[in-house]
């Protein structure tokens, strides 16, 4: 098999997770879908090296976050976050409001900032220990405890606020 025909195969096999990742940390489709085409045309150009590490899939992994990463910082630019309509009490949920209260979860991890949000993703999305999460990012265990725990308690807060009726005005 040539390098390009092994190239081609694992961009088939890895892609799917890749992007899943990607999209959850990055919350946009097509930021998301360039991150990885940036990361596989950097893998392309040294796929020798790629190929021959230990987990070749979390070496484009973390060039993909990386990427993400650096747009962020370089983009600097924080989405507001609309907030959305409460339920009402006693109320059973709808696959409408199901939808809307796992679009909530997103928006609320659109709010941290890009290094809390993919230690989430990379924790409770994409399942990881402490310890792949912390290499897939190139920083330590610590590192990622600390942020898992920040970014836990701005998403509590957040989710907190959006369940808690203002005090503004009605019951």
């Amino acid at each position: 098999m040539t390098a390009e025909e092994d190239f081609a195969q694992f961009v088939r096999a890895s892609s799917p997770r890749l992007f899943r990742t990607a999209y959850a940390v990055a919350g946009d489709y097509q930021l998301a879908e360039d991150a990885l085409q940036a990361a596989y045309a950097s893998a392309y150009s040294r796929w020798r090296r790629v190929r021959e590490a230990a987990n070749p899939e979390a070496y484009v992994q973390r060039m993909v976050l990386n990427q993400l990463l650096t747009w962020r910082r370089r983009l600097s630019f924080r989405r507001e976050v609309p907030s959305a309509r409460l339920p009402e009490r006693g109320h059973v949920p709808s696959h409408e409001d199901v939808v809307a209260d796992v679009d909530e979860v997103w928006r609320a991890l659109a709010t941290l900032p890009p290094r809390q949000r993919a230690v989430v993703v990379l924790r409770y999305v994409e399942d990881l220990s402490v310890a792949d999460t912390a290499a897939a990012l190139g920083v330590r265990e610590g590192t990622v405890k600390s942020q898992t725990a920040a970014a836990l308690t701005r998403l509590r807060g957040r989710l907190d606020q959006l369940e808690t009726p203002s005090s503004g005005g009605g019951r």
